[in-house]
């Protein structure tokens, strides 16, 4: 049995896995330009995140209809609870499919139909954030959130997400103050690829709890203090950094190191089809790369559940860490 954890940073769209791509482009009569699931997963060889992203967005073709994304979300959830998720917390990007005609309706509708029964069905409790894609314009960041507000029932917070060199968080700035006003969370992507002083304005200007990477704050002591002191979580994506060349191997990712300076640090799978692995993949993987012992595995399964959203659900908070102190490793 694995040991208990909750997924803080996961792209719903990341985890379609290339035999689900061929079945859904064989219902949907989409033709992908590639041969095979082999061929296809060849192409998985990045150099950075706009390498990645534009097979990312371009495979994406194959989602058309709400039972498509609920297969998604069904084949990632059948994939996490083998790996030990008691909670997810699952990203979603709304302007990706909107630009390809599919509407909030149908993107919304299925993931929610499918989170509606994972915990009775996979053993997992579920959230949805809904992200803003970075490279796009802050107006079509808030025509998104106007769009998504007949659906906010079902949508937690909001995220920012896709390349984020030359993009910095003030950008949108307003769209975050509005989805505060309409009572939603707030995360964002930062210091993956930009400096350390995107993490700074992700906390002062967008009002983020936490930050998703957070990866180049090591390069900023002041950065690395606040962060302690205020104990904001990071989302970290440790196998995720290497496949986009942000590390060159994963013995020299620093979750050692910040987890050392006290920072607040959670492992997560990002992009898992992408990335070689889902997230008790990736605990395994930062277990024999660095070295870290059964005791820094349990930190790291504790600190995910102290940095999910269960604030409505505090008991619930405190059965999955129980369940973490009670686990015993092989």
């Amino acid at each position: 049995m694995p040991l208990p954890k909750a997924e803080l940073h996961l792209h719903i769209e990341g985890t379609l896995e290339p035999e689900l791509a061929f079945e859904l482009a064989a219902r949907n009569g989409v033709t992908l330009p590639y041969a095979s699931t082999e061929e296809l997963r060849r192409a998985y060889l990045f150099t950075d995140l706009q390498s990645f992203l534009d097979l990312y967005y371009g495979l994406m073709a194959v989602l058309r209809t709400e039972q498509d994304f609920a297969d998604l979300a069904d084949a990632y959830l059948a994939r996490a609870a083998e790996q030990g998720v008691r909670h997810a917390e699952i990203f979603f990007d709304p302007q990706a499919h909107m630009a390809r005609g599919v509407s909030m309706e149908t993107v919304v509708g299925g993931l929610s139909r499918a989170l509606a029964t994972s915990e009775e069905r996979f053993g997992i409790s579920t959230l949805l954030i809904m992200c803003f894609l970075r490279d796009q314009s802050a107006e079509s960041a808030m025509e998104t959130l106007k769009a998504a507000e007949p659906y906010l029932n079902r949508i937690t917070g909001v995220g920012l997400d896709s390349a984020e060199a030359g993009h910095p968080p003030a950008k949108f700035r307003e769209v975050y103050e509005e989805a505060g006003r309409l009572g939603l969370r707030k995360v964002a992507h930062a210091g993956e690829e930009g400096p350390p002083a995107y993490i700074t304005e992700a906390l002062d200007v967008l009002k983020v709890e936490r930050i998703d990477h957070g990866l180049t704050s090591m390069q900023d002591p002041a950065v690395v203090e606040r962060l302690v002191r205020d104990q904001i979580p990071l989302t970290l994506c440790p196998l995720s950094n290497v496949r986009l060349r942000a590390v060159d191997i994963l013995e020299e990712h620093p979750l050692r190191e910040m987890m050392a300076a006290g920072l607040l640090c959670t492992v997560n799978s990002d992009d898992p089809s992408y990335f070689g692995g889902y997230v008790g993949d990736t605990f395994h993987a930062v277990q024999e790369a660095l070295g870290l012992d059964h005791e820094a595995l349990r930190t790291l399964a504790r600190n995910s559940f102290r940095a999910s959203f269960l604030e409505d659900d505090e008991e619930r908070r405190a059965r999955y860490l129980a369940e973490v102190e009670a686990y015993t490793f092989d």
